[in-house]
């Protein structure tokens, strides 16, 4: 299953990275990448869906929450790969919650390795770094109301 998990996020990347960039839509780019990885099982499958539709949805909040911790990095400058990991790991372990904290940052960290600058690993484990500080108030945030 960890395989698998990883390989769904390596996908999820590649799905926000091509909404970010060209604004295709996102059902039709994940089914795209599902289809393409036939491999993937369901579970993987059910985990690519909502690792990208979950970010997509909280992007704006993802979004302000990156800005407070990298003030000096607007986010809509940032690399595009790069803020869509960081909106994918703060997603996981702080809205989704069913990742821990260390694993979500870990495999940002990897995907940075893989897909970001030479700069970017490092840059990527010190915001998630300092958010994952923040972890219990961020997911306070995003609780519904009850």
């Amino acid at each position: 299953m960890k395989h698998e998990r990883r390989r769904a996020r390596s996908l999820a990347i590649q799905v926000l990275y091509e909404v970010d960039c060209v604004a295709h839509p996102a059902e039709e780019v994940i089914a795209r990448h599902i289809q393409a990885n036939e491999t993937l099982g369901p579970d993987g499958s059910e985990f690519l869906r909502r690792l990208a539709l979950g970010t997509l949805e909280s992007g704006q909040s993802l979004d302000k929450l990156i800005a407070e911790c990298a003030p000096e990095w607007p986010v809509e400058e940032l690399a595009v790969v790069d803020r869509n990991i960081l909106r994918l790991a703060l997603w996981e372990f702080a809205v989704s919650g069913e990742t821990p904290v260390r694993v979500a940052i870990n495999e940002a960290v990897e995907l940075a390795k893989r897909f970001g600058s030479d700069s970017a690993p490092r840059f990527i484990n010190g915001v998630l770094g300092t958010l994952a500080e923040r972890e219990q108030e961020i997911r306070r945030q995003f609780q519904p109301a009850g």
